[in-house]
């Protein structure tokens, strides 16, 4: 079988079996986002391996998370961030400050260095912002106030993967160089967050303005399409996302 054929037949095993298992779960009122999970395990190299570890198929789960946090993305607003800015600055800066410390305390009661548990609790102190607001999302608790408080705690969270993804690489530099590598990853990781929210928003929108006036949907969705993988390859070019390149 080509190359192409065993990328199509993983594409349709999935699809399949995702129907399968999100009609079940709805069967039996369970939330979709389990059936997907369980369908990606299961089906998986360490399972049943129907379907391969290969480059094809890390890629095309890189799109799915893509097209999924974009899609929750439009739940939000600039402004509606910002009148919840004491919750996300206040109670989620609160978990992940808490978490990264008890890390820290704990890899120096295990006698390991400072970096393992800085870079262990930047792991635990991560959720899944896109399985836990779809969640929210349908049950209607989005704007509820415990979802609010559960939402401001995720955007932290996405808040902080900049940070941490380029201040975990520079801690494995000498104890003589870590001070300066340390320094220059979190300037690049505030660079990125000041062009992301603040030089991100008007050029997008007028772009899109004038896509717009075109009056045609294919266009605008194309768009669509082109910012968000744009800014996904971007990301990657500026080594704010680790890639893993598997045989």
């Amino acid at each position: 079988m080509d190359h192409s054929a065993l990328s199509l037949q993983s594409v349709l095993v999935l699809l399949a079996s995702s129907v399968l298992a999100v009609a079940l779960c709805r069967s039996l009122r369970l939330p979709p986002m389990i059936g997907y999970l369980v369908t990606g395990v299961a089906l998986g190299p360490h399972a049943l391996g129907v379907v391969a570890e290969r480059e094809e198929t890390h890629r095309l789960a890189e799109f799915g998370v893509v097209f999924l946090m974009f899609s929750i993305g439009l739940e939000f607003s600039l402004t509606k961030l910002k009148s919840m800015r004491r919750l996300v600055f206040g109670l989620g800066f609160a978990q992940v400050g808490a978490t990264l410390l008890l890390a820290v305390a704990a890899a120096f009661a295990l006698g390991a260095p400072w970096q393992t548990g800085l870079a262990l609790g930047g792991i635990i102190a991560m959720s899944s912002t896109a399985i836990v607001s779809k969640l929210l999302a349908e049950r209607g608790e989005l704007d509820g106030a415990h979802g609010r408080q559960v939402i401001a705690v995720l955007l932290f969270q996405d808040l902080a993967v900049v940070p941490l993804l380029v201040l975990i690489p520079a801690l494995g530099q000498p104890a003589d160089a870590i001070g300066v590598a340390v320094a220059a990853a979190l300037a690049k990781a505030a660079a990125a967050l000041v062009l992301v929210i603040l030089g991100g928003p008007r050029p997008v929108r007028a772009w899109l303005r004038a896509v717009a006036r075109r009056r045609s949907d294919e266009l605008f969705v194309l768009n669509v399409l082109l910012i968000t993988l744009l800014a996904g390859f971007l990301t990657a070019a500026a080594a704010l996302q680790k890639r893993e390149h598997r045989p």
